[in-house]
């Protein structure tokens, strides 16, 4: 990711790294937060989103990112199996500054399988710094 806002460009791809889905996570998540869900049905969607959730805190550490004001337009695809490695990328979507110090980014977030098919994508806005 560039330094700040105004380096940031519509189109840009960042990648998010990647997680394998791991089996023991699945079943302490399932026991924990998803009561019932078998785990041959893959992770649960609310693991999906955690998975997502730290693939993106983590890559964040480094940028100029300083609030997400939101995350919209969830949408789950598929449930993946314990030790599926899952890739996250971030595409920048629109920008628009405000004021001087900052600017507000638009981005795509999308979880993708070994295959490269989608497993969960989002909308996000955040505020960069200028």
């Amino acid at each position: 990711m560039p330094g700040r806002f105004d380096e940031i460009e519509i189109g840009q791809v960042a990648p998010l790294g990647e997680v394998r889905v791991d089996a023991r996570a699945l079943e302490a998540f399932t026991e924990a937060f998803a009561p019932g869900w078998p785990a041959d049905r893959g992770a649960p969607d609310a693991m999906v989103y955690a998975i997502w959730s730290r693939l993106d805190a983590v890559s964040a550490v480094g940028w100029p990112q300083t609030k997400r004001l939101g995350v919209d337009a969830l949408r789950w695809v598929r449930n993946p199996p314990a030790g599926e490695v899952l890739r996250g990328r971030m595409t920048i979507m629109g920008k628009d500054p405000v004021g001087d110090g900052k600017g507000i980014i638009i981005a795509q977030h999308d979880l993708l399988d070994e295959a490269g098919r989608l497993v969960f994508s989002c909308l996000t806005r955040s505020v960069f710094t200028r």
